[in-house]
């Protein structure tokens, strides 16, 4: 068997724990209590759980604004996810954060993004750290179709090769830059042709096939370490939310959303997969699937009862970094 056992199981929690808590967050928000927008990641699991699943707590990523599943990826505590997304004091970033600007630090989670492209500038600035202190740790910056285009992106891309920086850039095209179609936003006929005039390595890949994913990260995270510079993956995917909770999806087919999750779900494919192959039973799975839904249900519920940050005391702190 290629994966080991505990590997498999492992990478399929991770993203059924997305998956679930991203759906939590849908009916959250719904009910009110979830303040600001929520943009959720349904559907893209597998990237953001292939490329952080051999990360160390010392390697660094820096997200998108639709940040959720790469904080869980990276091993960030949902319970702590879900106060801060709710605005409660006791969250990641003590309710400040929200769901837009979540961050663990400790877990090298350079933080969410609202900033459309303002994460590969943030996550080169790790990169040269790890370069200069010739500690081998890598930086992985998530972006999607749309901040492709951004100048502060592709500034990065250049910057991360002329300094041959240990950084992979990956690009999770999920077809739409907001209701833009990724296409029509795209002045060349490719993005990864595109990534490759800089002078990296780049490649597009099947981003709804877990072990497609894993194993071109696992090339590009490698590279990085031994020295080999920065690397640009494209991996295609689809979202089954709009751009928003609660985006019309206008600029969507009329069945394109329901053929998608029919035929199109990464965490559907890794299961019959793993199945298929003799790796995993559906039992083992089917358990981790209560154990996460009990899992989410206490952090809901302790969210709710956490406590809002007191103006008196905390509108001030944080204000200025003290390093």
């Amino acid at each position: 068997m290629p994966y080991q056992t505990d590997f498999l199981l492992r990478a399929y929690r991770s993203m059924k724990t997305i998956r679930e808590f991203e759906e939590r967050c849908v009916k959250e928000f719904m009910g009110g209590n979830i303040p600001g927008f929520v943009h959720v990641s349904n559907g893209q699991e597998a990237i953001a759980v292939a490329s952080c699943i051999d990360l160390s707590d010392k390697d660094i990523i820096g997200s998108t604004h639709r940040g959720h599943g790469h904080c869980i990826a990276k091993g960030c505590d949902i319970g702590r996810m879900m106060k801060e997304i709710m605005g409660r004091s006791t969250g990641l970033c003590k309710g400040k954060g929200g769901s837009m600007h979540i961050a663990d630090i400790d877990k090298g989670m350079l933080g969410a993004n609202a900033i459309v492209g303002g994460g590969p500038p943030l996550v080169n600035g790790a990169a040269l750290a790890a370069k200069t202190l010739r500690t081998k740790n890598v930086a992985v910056s998530f972006n999607g179709d749309g901040s492709a285009n951004q100048g502060t992106v592709m500034e990065a891309m250049n910057l991360a090769v002329v300094l041959q920086l240990p950084h992979v850039f990956v690009y999770e095209n999920n077809g739409y830059a907001e209701g833009t179609a990724a296409k029509y936003g795209l002045g060349c006929d490719s993005l990864t042709d595109r990534n490759a005039g800089f002078g990296m390595p780049a490649e597009c890949i099947d981003g709804l096939d877990f072990f497609t994913t894993y194993e071109a990260m696992k090339v590009a995270t490698q590279r990085a370490r031994d020295g080999g510079g920065p690397t640009a993956i494209e991996a295609m995917c689809v979202r089954f939310d709009g751009h928003f909770i609660g985006d019309p999806q206008l600029y969507r087919g009329t069945n394109e959303i329901k053929d998608a999750r029919k035929s199109q779900d990464c965490l559907k494919i890794f299961r019959e997969r793993v199945i298929a192959e003799g790796w995993l039973k559906a039992v083992a799975m089917n358990k981790i699937d209560k154990e996460i839904m009990a899992e989410i249900e206490k952090a809901v519920a302790d969210a709710l009862v956490a406590p809002h940050p007191d103006p008196a005391t905390d509108l001030l702190s944080d204000v200025y970094c003290s390093y």
